[in-house]
Order: structure tokens, then C-alpha cells, then sequence
């Protein structure tokens, strides 16, 4: 076979999105395998492509199940899952957790938490071979229709009817018309066909179906127009309540069971017209066409209702939406966080559940934190930390607030610290170790990051605090190591480089606890996540205030290694100016500044980098090339011509765009008198001063090297 005949195959995986199995207790992970014969110079002979899934069954999941725990194992054993999708992933295994299991009807929503006629009469069983005559039940007056689409969804709950019913057209047609066209006149009607397009809505490959027929924009106005009809019904009634006094008590009754009716039938329809949005924004283009439409402003509204089936969906819906900046605004906007605060606590699991879940998305955000304290929270917070379902969530909470110094001091009025030693450890560590000491024993036994993330908040203050820290140092390097939780980690290196203190052996606590390989092999690009080779690098610079400790770094041949990371990571600003910090730790010490002068090529990295776009970065690298300068006469010279180049290369082109913005308009003699008036260089003294500027600057741009070296000397 010739060279150019020799062919081989490329195959590429590339995952996609990840659902929950509609009957088993499964995950299953789409994606999809691209596979090409190449040939021997890489040119496509033949491309394929084919859309797969995986199955990942949970036998183990139960309702005593951990799932951030399973979450995380699911991700690690499965390549096809991106380690940023734990979260999502959790989310699924909790709706798995919770979800009943499938009658033999295969239901796809339990029967009590969605069931638009409960007890409603049927007289004839639903059968998939009589749906013509069902469709001509939907031309007849509103009773008729009704009864028509009623029987359509007894086929549509059936997930094995879906199939025959996609493909009767003249059906689906005729039930988006009538749904246009009558959902004003009866909200069963509108209930029971929005719940057969909700159906189709639970499967992503019949989304395009319901797109089709514009049912989502359908269901946003019927949304819009039931909100404003509560309203009404609202003001009706506290009409009729404040006139008490005047009517009968049967009266007064019959409207009141009336309004209850009414409220019972809206909100069944307000159930399965949200739940039928919530299951299309799984495309983000679509949850972004609802946005436009104020999605948010409708959710919002509707959490002044009571139902808890109704606000579970609703609070779900929200936190969904609440990744995103914009909408996350908009809730702020809305007081979303006041009407938060009246379901926390509440005796529904779920709901409160999910209404946590939502605050935590919020409490990322500074103004939505204090409005939080503002309204109440933290103390119905703190009471919940007893509850094990709800306590790590509340944690997170809770530290997000303890960030904020103008919330720190409500702590004083909560039951946090007898619970978690929180306020203890920030108000009274200046006075006493007892509240680090509790602290740092529960957060080492239980390898708890959170708690370890409030730790090293505690250990950024500075002064007395401080040297409270010296009695942990030890256990805190024993936790750096190759088989600890990374996030752990992170966390407790990101503590020892905050402890900035003079009577500190660092060099000691290198050698007991062997730490200088890890760090250097923490440095490689690719070795570890970001976050764990930042915290390395700050690690580095901390210890190299200390002189043994930097000659001890530099023999192990870090620098190098510091080199090579700031090539890989040039565009991470955070990267860079600790990388260059640790520079100017170096090089006030007579070893290492000799390392780095001689060995390295670290000068010429900080020369580049002497101009950065980031203000600390320049100052890092003028004050450490500055220290270089005056240690060394042959780099002094390069920097001293850098600095110069610099400058002079400023001046020119300040000088160029000078005489471009400033350029008289008779440059060229078009104005007759220009070159013969007599006191041209001979008039007062701002005029020869212009035109000295001017001769200067021509001068300049002639010979600027020249004339530039000279004015530096």
C-alpha cells in the first residue's frame, strides 16, 4: 500500500446533557460520538456522527441517601460528566430522591400533586383507536369540549400513547385552537388541555411540537391574565368583607366558598401551565424568550399564594432562573427576598427545601445578603441549623451573611453560638483561643471546607489575632497532601499563607511536614485546579519573607517552575501578580536575588511585564526590578534602557499626537502673511515658549535617542 492510501481513525466524544430516567431510578447522560477515517495527511475521508446515551442506574438511592456525596461519586466515575456539572447533578438525584415511583400506568406526575378534575366522572374509558371521535367532541359547545379533551388526556398520560397521538395531527391541531380560542370561558378547559401538552413537555425530543404550536407564549398569557384575575377576586372580597356588618352571614359564607372554589380550580390551572414552562426552559434560548416576557414578575407575584404544591414549583422555577445575572436582578427588584422570608421555616419539607436552595443562589449577592438581615432571616436561619436536612445549606447561608462586617454583629442576637462557635470565633478571638480551639477541632475531624473557609476568613485579620493561629500551624500542614479533599486543601493552605507572622519558623515547618514537593509539583500547569496551584503560589510568597525558607525554595528549583507556570497562565492577572509578588519576596534575600539574577530569566519576564495593563502588577514589577537595579550594574543598565525606551516611546507619540490635533491649517502657505510676520520667535514670553516646545519636539522626532539620553542623564 502507498503512503498517500494509509488511512486512520479519529474518534471524538462529546458529552451533552444530562436528564433523570422517566421510570427507573437512572441518570441518563446524552451525548455524542463523532468518528472520521483520515487519511495519512489528515484530510476527512469519511465523517460519521451518532447520538448515544448512557444509562447510570442508583440502585443505592434512598431517601436516607447523601446526594452531594453520590452527586460527586457519579462524576468522578463517569467520564462523560464534566466535574462544573456536580451541581447539576445533585439537583437530580434530590428530584429522584423525591419522585414516587410509576403506577402501571406510567404517570409522569403524581397523581396528588397535579390532578386537574379530582373525582370528576367519566363514562366511558379513553381508548387510543377512538381518538377521531374524541377530536370531534373539541367542535362542540364547552361542556362537550371539555369531555372531549378530558378523555385525550387520559391516552396522554399514558407515556406510550405520546407516539400515536404526535402523529395525529388533526388532534394536536384542533386542541391548540381550541385552547386559543376558549381558554377564557372555562379554566377546566384550559386546565385539562394545557395538562396534555404538559404530556409532551416532559420529553425533550416533543419540545419542538409544543414550539410549533405556540403553546408557551399561550401559557404565559394565561399566566398573566389568572394573576390579574386574583386580584380582582381579592378586592372583591375585602369589599364584601368590610360590608360584613351589612349582609346576612349566609351571605357573606356563599361568597367566601365561592372565592375558594374559584382559588382551588385557578391554581390547578397556575400549577400545570408553570410546570409546562419550567420543562421547555430547559433550552436556555426559550427561558430567554420568557424573560422578555417577565417570567420572573409572574413567578414573583405568584409566591403571595398559599398553596405549597403551587410555591414549590414556583420557588423552583425561580432558583432556576436565578443563575443568571439579569434575572437575578429582577428578583431583587421585586422583593423576591421579603416574601422568601414568610416560608422559612414552614412545615412542607420540600418547599422549604427549595426556598433555601433559592436564598443561597441570592445570598451571593452583597445588597440581597443585608436585605436578608434587614428582614428577619438569620435568627429563623440559625433555628434551622438543629434540622440535619437543612443544615448544610443553612451553613452556607449563614457564612455568605457572616462576610459582610455590618451583619457580623446581629450574630450577637442569634442562637448561632452555642451551635457552630460562628460568633464566638469572630468577636471574642481577640480575647480568648476557646472559640478557634472549637472551630479548628470540628473543622479537622470532619474535613469540613466550609468551616475551614470561615477559619481562614478569621485568619486575614491582622494584629493579636493572629498569633492565636500558632498553636494550629502543624495540624493545618498535615492536612496539605496528595490524598486529602483538594477543596480542603485549598482551604488551609489559603489559612497558613495568610499568617504573616515574624515568630513563625517556616523553615521548621517546611522540613517536619516535607511540604516544599508538593508545592513544586502543585506548580505544574495541568497538575492540579486553578484554585489549588493559586493558593500554592501565595503559599510560596508567604514563606519567602522568611530567608532560610527562600534559600530553601530556590535550591529545590521553584523558580524555574514559577517561570514556566507564568508562561502557561500570562492572561490570569491574579496569577501573574502573585507569581511576580513572590519575585519580590526573593530578591530581598542576598541567595535567592543571586538565583534569580543569574540562573534565571526572571529580570527579562518582569522588563515585559514592567508595562501591564494591571496597575498592581506594574507596581510589583517596578519595585522588584528597581531592588534588581541596584544589586546588579548589568541588568541596571537594561532597565535603566527599558524604562527609557518607554518613556521616550510615550513622548513620541504624545508629541505625534500633538502636532496632529494642533497642526495650523495654513501649514502648507496657503495663508499668504503666515512666514513673513516679523514677531514669529520675538514675542512674549508664552509664545516662545510654544515655540520652543514645538523646535523641541521636532528635534525630538529627528534625533530622540540622542537628545532623550541626554535629558535621563
Amino acid at each position: 500500500m502507498q503512503s498517500d492510501d494509509a488511512q486512520y481513525l479519529k474518534r471524538k466524544v462529546k458529552p451533552g446533557n444530562i436528564d433523570v430516567h422517566p421510570t427507573e431510578k437512572a441518570l441518563v447522560v446524552h451525548y455524542e460520538v463523532e468518528a472520521s477515517i483520515r487519511g495519512e495527511r489528515g484530510d476527512a475521508v469519511h465523517e460519521e456522527r451518532k447520538e448515544c446515551q448512557k444509562i447510570i442506574r442508583l440502585k443505592s438511592l434512598n431517601a436516607s441517601t447523601d446526594v452531594a456525596l453520590l452527586a460527586r461519586k457519579v462524576v468522578e466515575e463517569c467520564k462523560l460528566i464534566h466535574p462544573s456539572k456536580v451541581a447539576e447533578v445533585e439537583h437530580l438525584l434530590f428530584y429522584l430522591q423525591n419522585r414516587k415511583k410509576p403506577g402501571k400506568e406510567k404517570k409522569l406526575m403524581k397523581p396528588r400533586e397535579l390532578t386537574p378534575f379530582e373525582g370528576m366522572e367519566i363514562d366511558e374509558e379513553a381508548n387510543i383507536n377512538k381518538i377521531d371521535e374524541y377530536v370531534e367532541l373539541l367542535y362542540e359547545n364547552i361542556p362537550e369540549k371539555i369531555r372531549g379533551s378530558t378523555l385525550i388526556l387520559h391516552l396522554a398520560r399514558n407515556p406510550d400513547n405520546l407516539e400515536e397521538l404526535l402523529r395525529n395531527e388533526t388532534a394536536l391541531g384542533a386542541l391548540a385552537r381550541v385552547l386559543r380560542e376558549d381558554w377564557k370561558q372555562s379554566v377546566e378547559l384550559a386546565t385539562t388541555i394545557v395538562y396534555v401538552f404538559f404530556c409532551f413537555s416532559s420529553f425533550s425530543q416533543f419540545h419542538g411540537l409544543i414550539t410549533h404550536y405556540k403553546i408557551g407564549a399561550l401559557c404565559m398569557n394565561i399566566i398573566e391574565h389568572e394573576l390579574k384575575r386574583y386580584d380582582l377576586w381579592q378586592d372583591e372580597l375585602d369589599k364584601k368583607s368590610k360590608a360584613y356588618i351589612l349582609t346576612a352571614v349566609s351571605d357573606h359564607e356563599k361568597a367566601y366558598k365561592k372565592y375558594q372554589s374559584l382559588l382551588v380550580k385557578q391554581e390547578q390551572l397556575l400549577r400545570v401551565a408553570l410546570y409546562l414552562l419550567l420543562n421547555l426552559a430547559e433550552d436556555t434560548r426559550t427561558e430567554l424568550k420568557m424573560r422578555n416576557k417577565n417570567i420572573v414578575h409572574l413567578l414573583v407575584k405568584t409566591l403571595d399564594r398559599d398553596s405549597e404544591e403551587l410555591l414549590v414549583l414556583v420557588v423552583s422555577f425561580l432558583k432556576k432562573l436565578s443563575i443568571f445575572l439579569e434575572n437575578k436582578n429582577d428578583m431583587a427588584e421585586l422583593d423576591t427576598v421579603e416574601k422568601l422570608a414568610r416560608l422559612v421555616p414552614c412545615e412542607h419539607e420540600d418547599l422549604l427545601n427549595v426556598a433555601l436552595r433559592l436564598l443561597l443562589n441570592l445570598s451571593f449577592d452583597t445588597g440581597l445578603r443585608s436585605k436578608m438581615v434587614q428582614v428577619g432571616l438569620l435568627p429563623k436561619l440559625t433555628a434551622l441549623l438543629g434540622s440535619e436536612s437543612h443544615k448544610q445549606i443553612v451553613m452556607c447561608i449563614l457564612y455568605h451573611i457572616s462576610i459582610d462586617d455590618r451583619s457580623k454583629s446581629m450574630f450577637a442576637y442569634t442562637d448561632c453560638i452555642p451551635q457552630v462557635g460562628l460568633l464566638h470565633s469572630l468577636f471574642t478571638l481577640k480575647h480568648t483561643g476557646n472559640g478557634l480551639k472549637m472551630l479548628m477541632k470540628r473543622a479537622l475531624k470532619f474535613k469540613d471546607p466550609l468551616l475551614m473557609k470561615m477559619i481562614r476568613n478569621i485568619s486575614q485579620h491582622d494584629g493579636p489575632l493572629k498569633q492565636l493561629f500558632l498553636d494550629y500551624v502543624g495540624d493545618l500542614a498535615a492536612q496539605i497532601g496528595p490524598d486529602e479533599d483538594e477543596e480542603f486543601v485549598i482551604e488551609c493552605l489559603g489559612t497558613l499563607a495568610n499568617l504573616t507572622i515574624p515568630d513563625l519558623d517556616w523553615e521548621l515547618l517546611l522540613r517536619e511536614y516535607n511540604l516544599v514537593p508538593y508545592l513544586k509539583d502543585h506548580l505544574k500547569p495541568g497538575s492540579a485546579e486553578d484554585d489549588l496551584i493559586l493558593e500554592v503560589v501565595i503559599m510560596i510568597g508567604t514563606v519567602s519573607m522568611d530567608d532560610s525558607c527562600a534559600v530553601m525554595l530556590a535550591k529545590s528549583g521553584i523558580i524555574p517552575a514559577l517561570i514556566e507556570l507564568l508562561n502557561a497562565q500570562q492572561e490570569d492577572d491574579e496569577f501573574v501578580c502573585q507569581i511576580v509578588y513572590v519575585f519580590y519576596q526573593m530578591v530581598f534575600h542576598q541567595a535567592t536575588r543571586d538565583v534569580i539574577i543569574k540562573d534565571t530569566q526572571a529580570p527579562a519576564y518582569l522588563i515585559d511585564l514592567m508595562h501591564d495593563k494591571n496597575t498592581e502588577i506594574r507596581k510589583v514589577c517596578d519595585n522588584t526590578l528597581d531592588i534588581i537595579a541596584e544589586y546588579d550594574e548589568e541588568w541596571g543598565r537594561k532597565i535603566q534602557s527599558e524604562k527609557f525606551r518607554w518613556h521616550n516611546s510615550q513622548w513620541l507619540e504624545m508629541v505625534e499626537s500633538r502636532q496632529m490635533d494642533e497642526a495650523e491649517p495654513y501649514l502648507y502657505g496657503d495663508d499668504p502673511d503666515g512666514l513673513e510676520q516679523a514677531d514669529l520667535f520675538y514675542s512674549t514670553g508664552k509664545s516662545r515658549i510654544s515655540n520652543l516646545s514645538l523646535s523641541l519636539s521636532l528635534s525630538l522626532s529627528l534625533s530622540g535617542t540622542i537628545l532623550g539620553q541626554y535629558i535621563f542623564k
